[in-house]
């Protein structure tokens, strides 16, 4: 067998979430066997076990997995290095098997709802499509790993959410934009008010 990354098991777990690697090439890299692999997509094996990202880690290049993604016959090799920080996400709720070229749309739903509709959060956003908070901040700052080869694509027609969990989602975030526009509107009065009030009294003064 190779020499295993650290935290094999977590780094797994953020290689099935987070790229479109084949589970053979993740349980090659990670020596675990393919169908264990498949239990983490499923989310029958590693339960609670927080992702490990191997890339801050030092453990793999971005680069690395961008060329294993599109030649799947390509083993991911490791960089030998001293692991001095763990570095995970939020554990996952209610794992379940979302199938590769469901991973592989993510991404491209991602980048399709931060450019048309601005006003969902980072956290709906990552709830409709089923990635997370980190990758949707990462997208839409453009500093997304694999941003260049992105392709906004609508997450509806993906079939990663529903017409109704689309339509929900713009609802209640039109209604948030109101209410800070609502509270920022107040505020700007109350400023007002006050920059009027020296001026009176000096008026009254005078």
């Amino acid at each position: 067998m190779s020499e295993a990354p650290f935290m094999p098991k977590a780094t797994a777990v953020w290689l099935v979430e987070n790229t479109t690697l084949s589970f053979k090439q993740i349980a090659n890299f990670c020596n675990l066997h393919e169908l264990e692999v498949k239990g983490i997509a499923d989310g029958d094996v590693a339960k609670g076990i927080k992702a490990y990202n191997p890339i801050l880690a030092g453990q793999l290049t971005r680069d690395e997995i961008d060329l294993c993604s599109k030649d799947q016959g390509r083993p991911l090799k490791l960089i030998k290095k001293n692991q001095e920080e763990v570095v995970v996400s939020k554990e996952r709720k209610k794992a379940r098997y979302t199938p590769l070229s469901k991973r592989k749309d993510r991404p491209d739903s991602v980048l399709w709802l931060v450019k048309n509709f601005t006003q969902l959060s980072d956290g709906q956003v990552a709830k409709l499509v089923g990635s997370t908070k980190g990758t949707v901040g990462l997208i839409r700052n453009r500093t997304y790993w694999n941003f260049s080869n992105l392709t906004p694509r609508d997450p509806v027609i993906l079939g990663l959410c529903s017409q109704l969990q689309f339509q929900k989602a713009i609802e209640k975030a039109d209604r948030r934009v109101k209410r800070e526009k609502k509270l920022k509107e107040k505020e700007k009065k109350l400023k007002e008010q006050e920059e009027v009030k020296p001026e009176e009294t000096t008026n009254e003064i005078n």
